[in-house]
């Protein structure tokens, strides 16, 4: 029967099991010869030489080099096929829209940044979204039919009831409901949006701090102050996606924000985002507080504040790790993970000082004490993690020797 070629433990399924290991190995050592391939997944040679035969006819790998350096003859080296599948990824901020493509080893070929200042431009956002895409296409030397999948991040999220995106009224144009059906309409490829923290996580998960932990919440604080939520190894979005928006927690130490959605702000936004860190310098009585965007201004300030000795400077440390901390308590009393990653550029700016601090502040106030790092993907995080998404699912389509 046909449909039986599918079927668990039959000859094609067990070739497709064998042959997605092995371009896993390649992908994470790098080019092998057909002797560690075979060691690394338990075949025989006679079996690891049919497997990379079948890949490299399916245009999956390609021989490379050979071994140098070694005792005896050289051997033949084999690589993932770079060109066997791209994907895209995009980080949509106010702004400006960054965009980029990566080869299926994950290696960024092209990249363009397109400026959309605001509600001053009139250009719709799904003409944005599509020149922002073709932008890093060209830079890749590649078409649009190259690209087998996209992924789009952005503040706040989709609600999956309604289509609409929620939690980010800062970002002007992207609220209409048929906004997604549009996009849809105008991109060949198929496409999938995610939280622009939630891909900070994702790139932490599969690149960077917590690798190898299924339980982790990353703390955000750039523009917005926002979480991402890992539990079980999966991220948790919430019914209408928006879980992780703690900016919007009431927290001890400001007044009870209401309307929270018509402010586009919260207690623990106020108390411990990024526009709260210059006001603190001042009430410190640090001078020389940068102007500009409240972001670089913070981090500018934390990243002083974390290398100078002098009291103020210290106390500005202090405090802002004790405001941090408090929202983290609530957060960690909830969901008990076993790891918090700090991220985004005001917390990457306070190094392990800041760190620190934040750690012994939260033993005080929750009963479980997971272990606090500082996120190790600093460029570009939200743009790796959208490409990390998209690759994902790629790998899987194009890796599927099954079929």
């Amino acid at each position: 029967m046909a449909g039986t070629a599918g079927t668990p433990g039959t000859p094609r399924v067990l070739r497709a099991m064998n042959d997605r290991a092995a371009l896993d190995l390649l992908l994470e050592h790098g080019p092998l010869s057909r002797t560690r391939i075979g060691k690394l997944t338990g075949l025989s040679k006679p079996t690891a030489s049919q497997l990379l035969a079948r890949l490299e006819a399916a245009g999956l790998v390609l021989a490379t080099g050979t071994t140098e350096g070694r005792p005896g003859p050289s051997a033949q080296l084999y690589e993932v096929n770079p060109a066997a599948g791209y994907a895209a990824g995009l980080d949509v901020t106010p702004q400006r829209i960054l965009a980029a493509v990566a080869d299926i080893t994950g290696r960024t070929v092209g990249r363009h940044e397109l400026p959309t200042p605001g509600r001053r431009t009139g250009t719709p956002v799904v003409q944005q979204v599509t020149d922002a895409l073709d932008g890093a296409v060209k830079a890749a030397g590649l078409a649009r039919d190259d690209i087998h999948r996209l992924v789009i991040g952005t503040p706040g999220a989709f609600d999956p009831t309604t289509g609409r995106l929620r939690y980010a009224s800062h970002l002007p144009g992207w609220h209409s409901p048929t906004l997604l059906d549009e996009l849809a309409a105008a991109l060949p490829m198929p496409f999938e949006y995610e939280n622009d923290v939630n891909l900070v996580a994702l790139a932490e998960q599969r690149l960077g701090a917590a690798r190898g932990h299924a339980d982790f919440v990353l703390l955000w604080n750039q523009e917005g102050l926002g979480a991402a939520l890992v539990l079980g190894g999966r991220l948790h979005r919430g019914w209408t996606g928006g879980a992780g928006e703690v900016g919007f927690l009431p927290v001890p130490g400001t007044p009870l924000v209401r309307q929270v959605t018509k402010a586009n702000s919260g207690g623990y936004q106020e108390l411990a985002g990024s526009q709260a860190v210059p006001r603190l310098a001042r009430e410190l009585g640090i001078e020389d507080v940068p102007p500009g965007p409240y972001a670089e201004a913070a981090a500018h300030l934390v990243a002083r504040a974390a290398q100078a000795g002098d009291d103020a400077h210290r106390q500005l440390l202090r405090t802002y790790a004790t405001r941090l901390a408090t929202g983290l308590a609530s957060l960690v009393s909830v969901l008990d993970p076993e790891l918090v990653v700090l991220s985004g550029a005001v917390l990457t700016a306070g190094g392990e000082p800041l760190r620190a601090l934040v750690q012994a502040e939260l033993e005080e106030l929750a009963a479980s004490r997971p272990r606090l790092v500082v996120g190790d993907v600093r460029e570009h995080p939200v743009l790796r993690g959208a490409l990390e998404s998209a690759l994902a699912t790629t790998r899987d389509e194009v890796f599927d020797t099954s079929r």
